[in-house]
């Protein structure tokens, strides 16, 4: 037993929830809500809070003052930081095209002497000695000592320049 509830209701709340209600109501039901209280008033609490909801959601939103004060924060520290930046880039492009004259100037004069000051080059892996180190029964390994210096020189450089790549990026 049902005390101040209708049979209908399910049915006139089901249309009124997605949106069919009175274009896709039968004569028979429409006829129902005009004589019955109960669906009359789910009728009309039900188009009140739609219409509360509609007008609710087109008042904008304000953020809190606090997230409003912690972007203008944010955005005044990138905006300093973008300008500070721009005199250390074009110090380091400055100092990139200093590099590549002094380097060309270089191996300008080099080339011109017929490059005698990289002689020491060719002895570099002989006054290290690594020989000592290997055991006795290794054969002699003169050229490729000096390839495996070089070899182990240019992984430690590529190794550090990637860890500062990755440490910079976070």
């Amino acid at each position: 037993m049902r005390f101040g509830s209708c049979i209908r209701e399910i049915e006139v709340a089901g249309l009124l929830e997605r949106g069919h209600w009175p274009q896709a109501c039968t004569p028979e039901l429409h006829s129902h809500v005009k004589d019955c209280r109960s669906c009359t008033d789910l009728i009309l609490v039900m188009q009140t809070f739609r219409a509360a909801r509609v007008q609710t959601a087109a008042i904008p939103r304000l953020e809190p003052a606090g997230v409003l004060w912690w972007r203008a924060q944010l955005r005044r520290r990138n905006t300093a930081i973008a300008r500070i930046g721009k005199p250390i880039l074009g110090a380091q492009v400055f100092a990139l095209a200093i590099s590549v004259v002094v380097a060309l100037g270089w191996l300008t004069l080099e080339a011109r002497a017929g490059f005698r000051s990289l002689a020491w080059l060719k002895e570099f892996p002989q006054s290290l000695h690594l020989e000592v180190l290997l055991p006795p029964a290794m054969p002699k390994l003169d050229a490729n000592v000096g390839l495996l210096v070089g070899l182990l020189a240019t992984l430690a450089l590529v190794s550090g320049v990637v860890v500062y790549m990755t440490s910079e990026k976070q």
